[in-house]
């Protein structure tokens, strides 16, 4: 059941939790965010084996971008637009808040997501065709357990809210499940990508940390927006990675 809610919340795949969604359901199943990034990551590298026989690879680079926005319902970038848009310029704690809770996407949230899907475009495309899939698979892994231990490790910045309900309920033995998942899907693809895997879940742990403290600094805590931004960048930071590795 909490897998349920996990893809429930994290996807637009047709789920449907009937019961109610309170926070300690919440708090469990950030446990299996990082299952349902695995869910994810063979879905895009089952789409990227399938296209492969038929489309030139520029236009599968730019489907499986698509593909990423339209399982997540781009939930996850409208996070990283609010997220630009509170952080920029000179406010104060309560303005930025005041402005990431406005439904309204501003010129900074509009940049923000043309630079994090160019981006992520770009990077897919770097990465050798033998390594690919691999790739893809760990991608939304690592980037969904980036959210857990943000969730985790850093304080939350308003007194309520469905990102406090997670703050509230994640716990020790959640965050350790999340990174035994991630960990294990990590080792699970060395023989396709050595210890890269293993370099890259660093990589995110370092690079979640660096953004955590800049948001924190910012904002006085996190948000649910910060945590949908989070995602997002971290998939990048992940698809860099391995290419720069590689």
């Amino acid at each position: 059941m909490n897998f349920l809610v996990a893809v429930q919340l994290l996807t637009s795949f047709p789920v449907a939790v009937r019961s109610k969604l309170g926070p300690d359901r919440l708090g469990k199943a950030t446990a299996w965010f990082p299952v349902v990034g695995l869910l994810m990551g063979l879905v895009l590298a089952g789409l990227n084996w399938v296209l492969a026989w038929v489309l030139p690879p520029l236009l599968i680079d730019a489907l499986l971008v698509t593909a990423m926005v339209l399982m997540t319902g781009a939930m996850h970038l409208d996070g990283l637009a609010d997220t630009c848009d509170g952080t920029a310029g000179y406010r104060d704690r309560e303005e930025r808040l005041r402005i990431m809770h406005d439904s309204r996407t501003g010129a900074f949230g509009v940049v923000g997501i043309v630079v994090v899907l160019l981006v992520k475009f770009a990077a897919i495309g770097a990465i050798q065709p033998r390594y690919i899939n691999a790739a893809l698979i760990l991608m939304p892994v690592l980037s969904r357990w980036a959210m857990v231990y943000a969730i985790y490790a850093f304080r939350y910045a308003r007194p309520e809210g469905m990102g406090a309900a997670y703050k509230q309920a994640t716990r020790l033995p959640e965050f350790l499940g999340a990174t035994i998942v991630a960990l294990a899907v990590a080792a699970a693809l060395v023989p396709s990508l050595s210890l890269v895997g293993f370099f890259a879940f660093a990589g995110v742990w370092l690079a979640t940390t660096a953004m955590a403290l800049y948001l924190r600094g910012k904002l006085g805590g996190l948000t649910g927006d910060t945590y949908g931004a989070i995602n997002e960048v971290m998939e990048v930071t992940t698809m860099v990675l391995i290419a720069v590795i590689l």
